[in-house]
């Protein structure tokens, strides 16, 4: 607001160049300057273009969410995990099912959260009346949203192909819908997939039980802020 006041217009060349360095393009440097001196900065130049056009950064993105989500999860509540991707060919379609029960909650579930909590920055924090600022200041995180909501599709052979999709509605549909029970696998129904998950609570430590009930608070720090800001309080701020 004070930079406003002032027409202070090198408070967005600051930012414009901050995200640049959030972007990523920072950690390719060493990359840039090895290629550069080995075969030239002009082949450099051309693998990093055709990197992005690969949607490598995409996919990097994606897979940084894996580890991050199990790294936490081990840090929190202990143990590990085999996790069986097969052998197939690469040309193998994955059903939207599969795809569901290996990264709903690692990347899906917090796309989602992350784009909620972009759209009501958006609406109510301090960048909705400048457009320009809100871009330069969430352009990596919509990236990161986009990367975790949309890589499975992306990088799957036959994705957008109708028939495929179709398939993969009734075979999602048929899953969800049915009933768990002892003895039966998490890819045959939705119920014993979600026991599987919720598992690692069962046998974690009170210091791993107090990190998810204190994590779990952020949905109510929302709702209080979202409450606020709509006024229908009567401009109480009172969080009863």
């Amino acid at each position: 607001k004070y930079a406003r006041a002032r027409g202070d217009d090198p408070l967005k060349a600051a930012l414009a160049s901050q995200s640049l360095v959030q972007i990523g393009l920072l950690m390719a440097l060493p990359m840039v300057m090895e290629i550069g001196l080995e075969r030239g900065f002009r082949t450099a130049l051309s693998d990093i273009i055709i990197m992005q056009l690969q949607l490598c950064s995409v996919f990097f993105t994606f897979s940084l969410g894996t580890k991050t989500h199990y790294f936490g999860r081990t840090v929190l509540h202990g143990g590990a995990k085999y996790r069986a991707t097969g052998r197939g060919f690469v040309v193998r379609h994955e059903k939207f099912a599969e795809n569901y029960r290996l990264y709903s909650r690692s990347h899906f579930v917090k796309g989602l959260e992350l784009m909620i909590l972009l759209l009501v920055y958006g609406s109510y924090g301090p960048t909705s009346s400048d457009p320009n600022a809100y871009v330069l200041l969430s352009f990596s995180m919509w990236f990161l949203v986009v990367s975790w909501l949309f890589s499975p599709f992306l990088f799957n052979p036959s994705g957008f192909e109708w028939q495929k999709v179709v398939d993969d509605w009734d075979d999602w549909t048929k899953w969800i819908s049915s009933r768990g029970g002892i003895g039966v696998p998490g890819d045959k129904s939705w119920e014993s997939w979600w026991e599987e998950e919720q598992e690692h609570l069962q046998y974690t430590g009170l210091s791993g039980r107090f990190c998810e009930i204190v994590l779990s608070f952020r949905f109510f720090i929302y709702q209080y802020g979202i409450v606020y800001h709509l006024q229908i309080a009567n401009k109480n701020t009172s969080i009863m």
